[in-house]
């Protein structure tokens, strides 16, 4: 592995784990009205979107934090849905 998919590996794993306190907020607590859904539904639409991108040029770093940036983003938005 070179230093360059190291430091897409360190970017990766920032922004994707920067979702994990929300997503635990929301599960734990059921409140979701403080949440834009507009800017949920668009993040989710992008961070899907990134993820088709990474699959078609097979790139690691793109692939494994849009997987599970995807993951977090949608469980928020399934919350934001069911707990309106």
């Amino acid at each position: 592995m070179n230093l360059i998919t190291l430091i897409g590996l360190g970017a990766a794993t920032c922004t994707t784990f920067s979702f994990l306190p929300q997503a635990i907020k929301v599960i734990k607590t059921r409140e979701t009205k403080d949440l834009s859904l507009g800017m949920y539904l668009i993040l989710t639409l992008g961070i899907a979107l990134w993820l088709i991108y990474g699959l078609l040029i097979n790139d690691l770093p793109i692939i494994g934090a849009n997987l599970i940036s995807l993951v977090f983003s949608m469980t928020i938005l399934v919350f934001k849905f069911i707990y309106k």
